[in-house]
């Protein structure tokens, strides 16, 4: 059962046909918005769960195309959008690209082609929402970032300088459009499952994600939507410029080698090591 209720709020998701977008979708519906499903490539994805999100929640789901690199597309996305809702609560950032490439070997146009889905998109995104904000009396911007936005990665120096950007592009336009009643806030997940990247995580070992990830498990969908809807619910009033990091503690986990303090036994003597724990110590 839901406790956060959204009934009649409007929202846009981008890239929203699959993955973490799609189960974004799925939430917001089932705690009662209306939401339009922004695709590029998954038109068939995106009109299939806008059928079943009409028929399992009994809210309005419209899909609309839209390259989220382009201003033009936008902006027609942005009047589809006033035709078919006339206005918008909730904008979820969430489309986004990236390629593994060696930065001596990376293109300059696979460096523009990672930061106008990544960055320019949710600005321009923003900017049409905000707009409508602005005069029907506030709303929610949603951006999707990543751990990446501060934790680097080899072969991702375009996508990890698109989510830090993405990171403080969020607190500025929370600063700006904080008096216009319009709350600006990030997500970045850690590893998550998805249909496009459990085959891969599968691949490269699932224990050794377990091992790494202080919580234990891979993240789901459902972890990252339910703190969209908890964000743009009444609940998180109070809540400005914020970045949510959704990870299960990887990212507070990055030095592989340090073993877990023993604990002391009831003697107050420290006690024995297990076998499961790493006893090299740093410097060694």
């Amino acid at each position: 059962m839901n406790t956060i209720d959204l009934k009649g709020k409007k929202a846009l998701v981008t890239g929203g046909s699959q993955g973490i977008g799609a189960g974004i979708c799925r939430k917001l519906a089932a705690c009662g918005a209306d939401v339009v499903i922004n695709y590029y490539r998954n038109k068939e994805k995106a009109e299939l769960l806008a059928s079943r999100i009409t028929s399992e929640f009994g809210v309005n789901a419209w899909t609309c195309y839209a390259n989220v690199a382009s201003g033009s597309d936008i902006e027609d996305m942005f009047a589809f959008l006033d035709n078919k809702m006339s206005g918008i609560d909730i904008l979820v950032n969430n489309a986004g690209v990236e390629t593994v490439t060696h930065v001596l070997e990376m293109t300059e146009k696979e460096w523009d082609m990672i930061m106008d889905v990544n960055l320019k998109g949710p600005w321009l995104c923003a900017q049409q929402a905000g707009r409508r904000m602005e005069t029907s009396g506030g709303g929610v911007i949603i951006n999707i970032s990543s751990i990446h936005d501060v934790v680097p990665r080899k072969g991702l120096v375009h996508y990890c300088v698109s989510k830090a950007g993405l990171k403080m592009m969020t607190k500025c336009l929370s600063l700006e459009l904080v008096d216009k009643n319009i709350r600006v806030v990030s997500i970045a997940p850690g590893a998550i499952y998805t249909e496009m990247n459990r085959e891969e995580i599968m691949k490269f070992g699932v224990e050794k994600f377990e091992k790494w990830i202080p919580s234990g498990n891979i993240g789901e969908v459902e972890d990252v939507a339910n703190a969209v809807v908890f964000l743009a619910s009444s609940l998180s009033s109070y809540i400005h410029g914020a970045d949510l990091y959704i990870d299960g503690g990887y990212m507070n986990n990055t030095i592989q080698y340090d073993p877990r303090p023993p604990r002391r036994n009831s003697n107050g003597q420290p006690g024995s090591l297990g076998s499961d724990q790493n006893e090299l110590q740093p410097g060694k």
